[in-house]
């Protein structure tokens, strides 16, 4: 099942509203956990065995620490500040077994079901070994809840929240079913105070809602499945192609990506606000982004944030990096003692950042290209506002942001280009090609080689200057829905049906056009 497939759209989730609509407030919660596992095991089968696992056990620990922390509270009531401490740190103990003891278990399944197989060809190639493991199916999601369950025993674990103490609740937040498949990756406060709520389906949750999932549906079957048709043959048969193709195919896949991955977003925030569930957005305009960091700020925001506070905070605050860190600032100084520790933790980051998104070393040097391109970003970027403050460049000026868009654009392509090829071979393959054999020889010939006509070119040309648009809108904060909401009824419904007509006549179906697969589902 796709969020983007028919039984989804036109079955299930009108079928999901329909039943929540109709029961009372009290039930209406079971309605979503009902559907969300429903969905799961349709997909997983009894896979879904191991999310009802992790479900319960960060229940459980979180309702132990949660005791914990409780009971040291009440014991530190009265007592001197020796005597605190003690206590503190004899249930600091406690709390740090049952944390490490939940997060092992957890990550032990998403390490069995996605990473063995990787870790074994690796082992058999350093020990000369003969290490087999089949390619198992992962239960769906797995990298999305695992991510969600470590935040929410972690954040009891800080004292962030407190622990729930309604067993269903918790397991409707790592099971919900617009976020099972794709994300985003809600904390638990994102989603608490609405999950079980029990909310009105409302007619502006509904309308807003539904805007969003066509929206979605627009940029995945009129831009995404269209490019795809391209960037298939550009990436498979590349080496018949001039670096050209090469290059087109890297920016076409970025835009693929973009609008499959977004147009998921839309349909998954649409989906969740129908029910008043406001999930944390995804993306913010990234492709006016300056730098690569900026641009990892606004790209696949909820992992980004999720990777700061929970691998680069703590491995930046670990106490071996905190005596690495005072050794450096004594004989180096501050600055290089910053970029040190920085670049440690970035380095942490990026590695696991490359290994979430898959198993293989594509997804490897993917990450280790971001990594370095962050920290050179670090290292150069003080060098680089001296000097143009000494060249007395205005870094304000409209000409050297957009350079630096151009820029930071272009590194991006390069990226996705690592990402999506189907091993390195073929990316440093397509790469060279770029970089020896650009030229516009033979352009016109290739190019209509490629089983996609002039129609389609129109098209896809058309729909992204309309997302940019959009997009440069809502980057000067222009709240476009709502705009749209405060129009007179015959237009509102004439840009609806307008929206509705060009996914069904301009969406690529049909003989010739391969829809591109949900591309996040697989993480």
């Amino acid at each position: 099942m796709s969020y983007f497939g028919i039984i989804y759209v036109f079955a299930f989730l009108p079928t999901v509203i329909l039943l929540y609509s109709i029961m009372p407030k009290k039930l209406k919660p079971f309605i979503l956990l009902l559907a969300s596992y429903g969905l799961i095991i349709f997909v997983s089968h009894w896979l879904t065995i191991f999310l009802i696992l992790s479900s319960l056990s960060i229940y459980l620990a979180g309702i132990i620490i949660q005791k914990m922390i409780n009971k040291r509270k009440e014991l530190c009531l009265g007592k001197v500040k020796e005597e605190k401490k003690q206590i503190k740190e004899k249930y600091q103990r406690y709390k740090k077994i049952i944390l490490l003891l939940t997060l092992l278990f957890n990550i032990s399944f998403l390490f069995y079901f996605k990473y063995l197989g990787f870790f074994s060809t690796i082992i058999n190639y350093l020990f000369k070994s003969n290490f087999t493991i089949a390619k198992l199916l992962a239960p769906i999601g797995i990298s999305f809840y695992t991510l969600q369950a470590i935040s929410y025993i972690v954040d009891i674990y800080n004292e962030k929240i407190i622990a729930e103490k309604n067993v269903f609740k918790v397991c409707l937040y790592l099971a919900f079913f617009p976020t099972i498949m794709e994300g985003p990756i809600a904390r638990f406060s994102d989603v608490s105070a609405k999950i079980w709520s029990g909310s009105k389906v409302k007619y502006q949750n509904l309308c807003f809602g539904y805007q969003r999932i066509i929206f979605g549906l627009f940029k995945k079957y009129v831009i995404a499945d269209r490019l795809n048709i391209f960037v298939k043959i550009a990436f498979q048969n590349y080496w018949q192609y001039s670096g050209i193709i090469s290059f087109i195919g890297a920016v076409f896949y970025t835009i693929l990506l973009y609008m499959e991955f977004s147009g998921t977003m839309d349909i998954v925030i649409g989906s969740a606000q129908i029910f008043d569930i406001n999930l944390p957005e995804n993306f913010r305009q990234p492709f006016f982004s300056k730098n690569i960091s900026e641009f990892w700020s606004r790209w696949h925001i909820t992992l980004g944030t999720w990777f700061k506070d929970y691998i680069f905070y703590p491995v930046s605050l670990s106490k071996p990096i905190k005596k690495l860190t005072s050794f450096n600032k004594k004989n180096f100084g501050n600055h290089v003692a910053a970029l040190i520790m920085g670049g440690i933790a970035l380095f942490a980051v990026w590695s696991l950042n490359g290994l979430w998104h898959g198993a293989g070393y594509t997804f490897l040097v993917f990450g280790y290209y971001h990594f370095l391109l962050i920290l050179l970003g670090n290292i150069f970027g003080p060098l680089i506002i001296k000097l143009c403050k000494k060249l007395k460049i205005n870094r304000q000026n409209i000409f050297y942001k957009l350079l630096q868009i151009i820029k930071t654009s272009l590194l991006v392509f390069i990226g996705e280009l690592i990402f999506r090829a189907p091993n390195l071979t073929v990316a440093f393959g397509m790469l060279k090609k770029i970089f020896t054999d650009f030229n516009f020889k033979n352009f016109g010939v290739e190019i209509l080689s490629l089983e996609m006509d002039i129609k389609d070119f129109i098209i896809i040309f058309l729909a992204i200057i309309f997302i940019l648009i959009i997009s440069i809108l809502k980057e000067k904060g222009k709240n476009i829905r709502e705009s749209i909401s405060k129009k007179p009824i015959y237009l509102r419904w004439t840009l609806y049906y307008a929206l509705i007509l060009a996914v069904i006549v301009f969406g690529a179906y049909g003989s010739g056009y391969a829809p591109v697969d949900p591309i996040y589902a697989d993480f």
